[in-house]
């Protein structure tokens, strides 16, 4: 079987907290600090890297091990890896899948991450349960441990920053088929590549605009529809989103929000939204859709949530899917706009396909609201 085999050298963990771990590096060597969160899927972890939304983060997997099934360069929901870090308890020194391009060690160097494992994932997870999502620093370079405090305290905090325009689109760009009839114009504050697959496979052709885009701008391309899209930060930080959101819905443009998309369409109605403990991410979390009394298991990953109290009284939207772990917002749709959002990411890459007919349902509402055939 192909893959690698490392000589590990000691890479240091320090949360915010005091809490701290020794354990072995891999990938890049140095030092990198973030906000540390966790992921319970078991596959499709080059997917969750390049995921825009986790910029910033530093991320834990659940599994096991890591790396079994190496890399391959079309695997990717974005151009690079956008995760800060990486934790994880075992990775495989030998890849199974013939058709790999890489070893997940050599692209985790490659793309200039720092990585620890050797580390008792389960008992950091019940921590991070237990105490909330914090910084933490990994240095592969720094031994001690006032040194480690030094370089985290020089860590932003996920509360209140702003990171969507950071990493949307410098230049607006096309996907799918040009000479389609229907045209959706994305709002980019960090969509993931499959996304946009979703919408061209089902006819559309669209156009992904920067984030800081004004609805003016994009309007000159004659959209049938506005698509806001999935990203990372705090959707407080983002009243020039929440604006352009605010405009969408005052044209009557039939409108989609997945993830960040889903937060500022409920701060465009006024419904706030909060920090969660630890958020939700991984590939199997319960979703009920109360239009339909059916259930779905989603793939997820935000650390902020909508309010529940004040999207269940809202007088401009309704509730539409709840999670059934925790009971918090999945889902809204507007009373009388054609406008509605998932918490959650339907495109499912990685993940179960349960929730794709949210891309039919958009598809349907924008041919219907245009008259288009």
């Amino acid at each position: 079987m192909p893959g690698t085999q490392s000589v590990f050298s000691p890479a240091y963990l320090l949360l915010a907290d005091g809490t701290f771990f020794k354990g072995k590096a891999f990938g890049a060597k140095g030092t990198t600090g973030g906000e540390i969160c966790f992921n319970t899927g078991m596959t499709g972890y080059q997917e969750v890297f390049t995921d825009p939304s986790y910029t910033g983060q530093v991320l834990i997997m659940n599994t096991v091990y890591i790396g079994n099934y190496g890399v391959k360069n079309e695997d990717v929901e974005s151009d690079s890896v956008k995760i800060k870090g990486l934790i994880c308890k075992n990775i495989a020194n030998r890849f199974s899948r013939m058709t790999a391009d890489d070893s997940l060690e050599n692209y985790l160097i490659q793309n200039n991450i720092v990585a620890i494992q050797d580390v008792d994932t389960r008992a950091l997870v019940q921590h991070i349960r237990n105490k909330g999502a914090m910084n933490c620093i990994i240095s592969t370079e720094i031994t001690d441990i006032e040194g480690l405090k030094a370089e985290l305290a020089k860590v932003p905090d996920m509360d209140g920053l702003e990171l969507s325009s950071e990493i949307s689109t410098k230049e607006p760009y096309t996907y799918g088929n040009p000479e389609s009839n229907m045209r959706i114009a994305v709002m980019d504050f960090g969509v993931k590549r499959h996304i946009l697959q979703c919408m061209a496979d089902r006819g559309a052709f669209l156009k992904v605009f920067p984030a800081k885009t004004t609805y003016e701008t994009v309007k000159e391309f004659q959209p049938h529809g506005v698509f806001i899209s999935n990203g990372p930060g705090d959707p407080a930080s983002m009243e020039y989103a929440v604006q352009t959101v605010r405009q969408v819905i005052a044209d009557n443009k039939p409108m989609f929000g997945i993830c960040l998309g889903h937060q500022l369409l409920a701060r465009a109605n006024d419904i706030p939204t909060f920090k969660m403990h630890h958020g939700h991410r991984g590939l199997n979390h319960p979703v009920k859709n109360l239009v339909t009394g059916k259930s779905e298991i989603t793939t997820q990953n935000h650390g902020f949530g909508v309010v529940p109290e004040a999207a269940q009284t809202s007088d401009k939207v309704e509730v539409t899917h709840i999670n059934l772990n925790d009971g918090s917002i999945e889902g809204i749709r507007m009373k009388n706009k054609p406008a509605f959002s998932v918490q959650y990411h339907p495109e499912s890459t990685p993940g179960p396909h349960d929730s794709r007919y949210l891309f039919d349902d958009f598809i349907a509402m924008v041919k219907r609201e245009n008259n288009l055939s």
